[in-house]
């Protein structure tokens, strides 16, 4: 016990210092100005269909353990996971993992994630065309995640991450710190991260230093013993209240005896409180009959606040994607409405390395 009191004294220091030295430059973490946002995009189908971001679960499933790096515990087999998603226009991007544990050292995840941004023609300030150029980005991960008891567990990731857009580069390090707490008798799971605590190293302009796009996120999700569907809520971006970029409402205060005008404020006044909090939250279902299928939905309230149109609400917000087993295999097919300009197809496809390649007899020794 005393052992894993050191663990969790010298996980919570390290993200202490990682936070005081990476981010020492920034003094507040706002929605614009930021780099290098393509390593928040869900990294697998499963995590899309459940509305952009992963929940920690019980299953097996090396996707939302590269969110949760808590998640590689002993129970986490040696899998590999590869990604694919046509994004909007020409763009596309993907992530490929794959875990291995170790009986002492505890269990490692190697990632590495990229975004594609096409083909542009390069032209003068008279139009006259140069050539064409490509703009991409690119993160190296390694995660690392251990047990502390039965229950609790710890974990992190450490990232390398490059960006080009023609002449101009970036490299940045980015880490994140996670917390697990998993309950199978319960069928309860819960993860908090800290994620892309970091900074730029090197910059697109000289003295031109851009935050990188932290966030403190809390996962929970919860089985029915007696049914199959698991319920999934996540809170994102627990450390700025106000996801707004412009004021709803007029503000105003509440007191007894008020008039008309002034209830009419303090209803104002809590729409906008509700709205507020409700851009933090994301929800899910899943209904898992068997180990061979999955299906879920989820409701991001926030994509949809800023998305929507409100002549056309449609189904922005909306989530769903299915998953299917076939032998060795798991495939995965994510679609999340973000506009009613289209919607994003994700396609991903993991399987047991242990099972693939090695007899439980052939599997070699750690």
């Amino acid at each position: 016990m005393n052992k894993n009191i050191y663990h969790l004294r010298l996980v919570i220091t390290s993200l202490v210092l990682w936070s005081w030295f990476l981010t020492a430059e920034t003094h507040a973490q706002t929605q614009s100005g930021r780099v290098y946002e393509f390593i928040n995009l869900p990294s697998t189908a499963r995590i899309t269909a459940l509305g952009g971001y992963a929940v920690p679960g019980l299953d097996q499933d090396l996707g939302m353990a590269l969110y949760y790096p808590s998640l590689l515990t002993s129970d986490l087999p040696n899998q590999l996971s590869l990604n694919f998603v046509d994004y909007f226009g020409d763009i596309s991007y993907g992530t490929a993992a794959m875990s291995y544990g170790f009986e002492k050292a505890g269990n490692f995840t190697f990632s590495v994630q990229y975004i594609n941004y096409g083909s542009f023609i390069e032209a003068d300030e008279f139009g006259n065309k140069l050539g064409e150029f490509n703009a991409g980005e690119y993160a190296i991960g390694l995660g690392w995640g251990r047990e502390l008891s039965e229950r609790f567990s710890i974990g992190s990731n450490l990232k390398s991450i490059f960006s080009t857009f023609e002449e101009y580069s970036s490299f940045g390090l980015a880490a994140d710190v996670s917390f697990s707490y998993l309950d199978p008798e319960r069928m309860i799971a819960a993860g908090l991260v800290f994620r892309n605590i970091g900074r730029q190293i090197t910059h697109y302009h000289d003295n031109v230093n851009e935050s990188l796009p932290f966030d403190i996120v809390l996962g929970l999700s919860k089985k029915l013993i007696n049914a199959p569907l698991r319920f999934s809520f996540v809170a994102h971006n627990l450390h700025n209240y106000d996801l707004t970029y412009d004021e709803l409402v007029p503000s105003g205060q509440t007191i007894i005896g008020a008039t008309e005008n002034e209830r009419s404020t303090a209803q104002e006044r809590f729409s906008e409180v509700s709205d507020k909090l409700l851009r933090h939250a994301v929800f899910g279902i899943e209904f898992m009959p068997t180990e061979n299928f999955i299906a879920g939905i989820g409701y991001n309230y926030r994509r949809r606040q800023e998305m929507k149109v409100d002549t056309r609400m449609s189904t922005v917000g909306l989530s769903w994607g299915v998953g299917i087993k076939i032998s060795h295999f798991m495939f995965h097919y994510g679609r999340s409405n973000y506009h009613l300009a289209g919607a994003p197809n994700h396609f991903s496809v993991s399987t047991n390395l242990e099972s693939l390649f090695f007899r439980p007899v052939e599997r070699p020794s750690i």
